[in-house]
């Protein structure tokens, strides 16, 4: 029997990161994770909209996966009450409204886990507890977050 493949939700960092020498190593063995097969990496319209405001180089990275390895979301009700919930806990600040976006996209859709290279609003430890706080008394299982590093 076939291992399960990875559900894993790319925020739109680790797409930059591709262009990026300091990350560019540990996204693109990320990356390999999903041309290999070994994962599926979940899209959301949020990340594809803030894509969109990179340069071109960058919009190209998911181009070049497998269309087998990428499954889209799209923001919804259910994903927007999250992120409120999240503003409303103070999990993050207004301002940073995208990013607790991405975090009630990824617990919608069931994720094994969220990969980011935001250190400050995402993949930290304070706000990791927060999101799951949060998860917990909206009713949802806890998120698992990490860096590229710590999945390649």
């Amino acid at each position: 029997m076939p291992a399960k493949k990875l559900r894993i939700y790319l925020d739109t960092s680790v797409i930059g990161g591709c262009m990026d020498a300091e990350f560019a190593e540990a996204s693109e063995r990320l990356l390999h994770l999903a041309r290999s097969g070994k994962a599926i990496f979940i899209v959301s319209d949020l990340m594809i909209g803030e894509l969109r405001r990179a340069p071109a180089h960058v919009q190209r990275v998911l181009d070049v996966l497998p269309r087998t390895a990428v499954e889209p979301v799209e923001e919804s009700e259910e994903s927007i009450a999250l992120r409120d919930a999240y503003l409303a806990a103070r999990v993050v600040g207004r301002t940073h409204a995208n990013d607790a976006h991405h975090v009630a996209l990824a617990t919608v859709a069931n994720v094994d886990m969220i990969v980011s290279w935001n250190f400050k609003d995402i993949v930290h430890f304070e706000k990791i507890k927060g999101f799951n706080t949060v998860n917990a008394a909206q009713g949802y299982g806890p998120i698992r977050i990490f860096s590229p590093l710590e999945v390649v």
